[in-house]
């Protein structure tokens, strides 16, 4: 018998337990939750933040209308305009009338990230995801059920006064709640460990780098904006209309635009500017124009000054900074100026989607168009952040020190004899 070939059994032998499987991308060692359960928390995220979006827009509307003097309420009337207004504060471009509205606020568009980051976290934690593929599927389904929702909004609102093209409200809002979703499963289902482990340690400083960058350049852009508020509070204050319910509402549309002017108030900051209709303004170009009667662009200058250039020192600042925090994230210098590298193509990339989607068309009139000038702001930015960073990288942080010989041993190979100097040689 074979169990004779291996001896008797004795008392405190050693028994070879079984292998353990391999735990990896593709065994899954937790138990998965039943069918049922998936689909309801599937079901939940995908629904539960469309409807949260949904009347988040409407009781908005609705506070808006009920203190609005001489406006006329009606629940059915809110509920009919908070389709389009859904659509808008997912960045879909819609028209008023046949005139298109492009240059939409971007703070209820946050809002909406925030919402269904929210709803694909708590999912995730509920069903216990914990590899990147698991988070694909949860993003997936959250992107198509925000698509599908914004096709059948377009078709609600297609005979009203305020409509949207149907192709726009289906990839908008897939492209937002599908970047939300990754930003809210990103940490919860291992995605940000699975990039740290695929690139190195320069990349990932760039990275972060990169992140601190931006936020940087968007505080000195709110800081230029908030001076500009400051010094204009006269102004800003005879831009209200009459009446506490049309004052109320014009001060909640200037706090949706904030972060469009943010970014603008960057753009500025950095060199490239922006532009409203005819009306151009940059650090060195300075056009007059008309614009919006808005409290919040009271903070517009009425003319150039001198001294606008200097505004240049802020983006440099922000390099030399970013330079500084990568001057010791390795002892070489080239994989130092990688990671800057890598901290300019995060600028870049954010500056250029954040300057695409604060601009847009503003009707026909002469307010339009909004430009950020997203292409020019995203190279100018990199620049800023590229230079200064590579300088303070290359020449503030270490060099390595394997790069040059220490003794006559590192010039000679494995166990080649090193003569002394002044012996004489047998033979």
């Amino acid at each position: 018998m074979v169990a004779d070939l291996d001896g008797p059994d004795e008392p405190g032998a050693a028994v070879d337990e079984p292998a353990e499987a391999p735990i990896d991308g593709t065994t899954d060692p937790r138990a998965e939750p039943p069918p049922l359960i998936r689909i309801r928390v599937l079901a939940g995220a995908a629904l539960g933040s469309l409807l949260i979006g949904y009347l988040a827009v409407a009781v908005l509307l609705a506070l808006v209308t009920a203190i609005a003097t001489g406006a006329h309420f009606a629940t059915e009337g809110v509920l009919d305009a908070a389709l389009p207004g859904w659509l808008a504060a997912n960045q879909v471009p819609v028209r008023i009338l046949g005139i298109e509205l492009g240059a939409l606020p971007l703070l209820p568009t946050i809002g909406i990230v925030a919402i269904t980051a929210k709803a694909a976290a708590g999912a995730a934690d509920r069903l216990d995801l914990y590899r990147p593929d698991q988070a694909g599927k949860l993003i997936a389904i959250i992107a198509v059920a925000h698509g599908i929702a914004g096709l059948v909004a377009a078709g609600l609102s297609s005979r009203g006064d305020v409509t949207a093209d149907p192709l726009s409200a289906l990839y908008y809002p897939a492209l937002v709640s599908g970047l939300a979703a990754t930003a809210g499963a990103a940490r919860r289902c291992g995605m940000l460990d699975a990039i740290v482990q695929r690139v190195d340690k320069a990349a990932v400083a760039g990275l972060r780098a990169g992140a601190f960058a931006a936020v940087l350049l968007l505080t000195a852009g709110g800081t230029l904006l908030t001076f500009g508020l400051l010094t204009s509070i006269a102004t800003a204050r005879d831009l209200f209309p009459a009446g506490a319910g049309n004052a109320i509402g014009m001060l909640a549309l200037s706090i949706g635009y904030l972060p469009n002017a943010m970014i603008a108030a960057t753009g500025f900051l950095a060199g490239p500017g922006f532009s409203i209709g005819s009306a151009t303004m940059s650090p060195v170009t300075f056009d007059a124009g008309p614009v919006p009667p808005l409290p919040l662009l009271a903070a517009l200058p009425e003319q150039g000054a001198w001294w606008w250039p200097a505004l240049f020192a802020l983006p440099l600042a922000v390099g030399v900074l970013v330079g500084r925090r990568l001057r010791y994230v390795d002892d070489d210098p080239v994989a130092r100026l990688r990671a800057v590298a890598v901290a300019a193509g995060v600028v870049a990339l954010a500056f250029v989607v954040l300057a695409g989607s604060a601009g847009g068309h503003l009707g026909r009139g002469p307010f339009d168009p909004v430009s950020l000038r997203a292409g020019a702001l995203a190279v100018v930015l990199a620049l800023w952040t590229a230079i200064p960073a590579a300088v303070a990288t290359w020449f503030g942080g270490p060099h390595d020190p394997a790069a040059e010989p220490e003794s006559a041993t590192e010039l000679s190979g494995p166990g080649d004899a090193v003569e002394e100097p002044g012996e004489v040689p047998r033979d």
